[in-house]
Parts: structure tokens; sequence; C-alpha cells
């Protein structure tokens, strides 16, 4: 039950774009269509779980040890650098259509403040163990596909909607993300 508990609280109650406010700008860029933003929430899935499950080790079996935590920060981005250098090609090379859809925005993956933050929170600020902090990458991970789904499922609507000039473009964007967000505040009490 606690790593449903794990799932559903990173998930929902503490989603990164929603609640914490980070990976904004793939957010923005990539949901102007449901198919780029499910591309964009698989692949930055596979690498937030991928550079958990690389940088828990790293940081719980060599850097504590060694007395290196204060270098966290910088070993965790050229493991996620590395990570994301390794989707690319992969995308490159198997789905091509999808690697030239995202175009800029893959390579936004290495600089994705969700992708960073969710791996310090597993140790930092959860103190998870290894199992748990997978869980809670998936959970999180999955969170984030959701608001990028939820988003460009909006943002396709919104194209045929009589929206006031005022309004349109960026502000309804926002507009639309802040109503969201305040939908997942309702999620707040379901797990404690």
């Amino acid at each position: 039950m606690n790593f449903v508990n794990i799932f559903l609280k990173s998930m929902l109650i503490d989603n990164v774009v929603f609640i914490q406010y980070l990976a904004i700008c793939p957010f923005v860029g990539m949901t102007t269509e449901t198919d780029k933003a499910t591309g964009m929430g698989i692949a930055t899935t596979f690498v937030i779980v991928l550079a958990t499950a690389v940088t828990w080790p790293i940081y719980n079996g060599i850097m504590v040890p060694l007395g290196l935590e204060y270098l966290q920060t910088l070993i965790f981005i050229l493991v996620i650098a590395a990570l994301v250098q390794l989707v690319e090609f992969y995308l490159k090379k198997s789905i091509p259509g999808l690697y030239s859809a995202m175009g800029v925005y893959l390579a936004l993956i290495t600089t994705n403040c969700a992708v960073l933050a969710i791996t310090i929170n597993c140790i930092n600020k959860y103190s998870y163990g290894y199992i748990e902090s997978l869980v809670y990458a998936l959970g999180s991970a999955a969170g984030f596909l959701i608001a990028m789904v939820i988003m460009a499922g909006v943002r396709e609507h919104m194209k045929s909607a009589p929206i006031p000039k005022v309004v349109k473009g960026k502000p309804i964007l926002f507009i639309t993300a802040g109503l969201l967000s305040l939908s997942f505040l309702g999620f707040n009490g379901l797990i404690k």
C-alpha cells in the first residue's frame, strides 16, 4: 500500500507541473498537439525513471561514503544529459517523425528542471529507498504525462472555441493552466 500512496502522491498531489510549477517550458511548447505532448511525456518519463535508477545508487553508494554530497547537482545533471543523448539517438533511429516533431524540445529534457528535481527529491526531501524512489519517479513522470496530455487536449479544443481577442494565445494558455492547477489542488487531502 505504501507504494500506491507514493505513486498517487507524486502523480496527483505533488504534480510537477500543476503543483510544483516545474517543466513549464515543455508544457507550453509541446502541448499544441496531443501526439507531440504524448511523445514528449513518454520520452521524459523514460528519462526521469532511468535518471532516478542511476543517480540513487551513485549518490548513496559512491558520493555519500566519499563525502561528495556537495557535487550532487553537477553529477546528476551529467547523468541526465547522458541519458537524454541516449533517448535522442534512439528516437532519431527508431521514430524519426517524433524526433523531428520534438525538435529543440528534446534537448530541453536535459535542462528540464522536473527531471533534476525529482531525482533530488527522492534522496533529499523524502529520503526514499531505491524501490520507493523508482515508484516516486514513475508517479511524477506519470503526472507530467497527464499534465501534458490534458493541456494538449484542451488546446486542441480551444482552436475552434470563440476566445476573446484580448486573451487569445498565451494568456488563455496560462489562464487554463492556472485553472487546471486549482483542480489538482483538490487531490491534496487524498493521501497523507
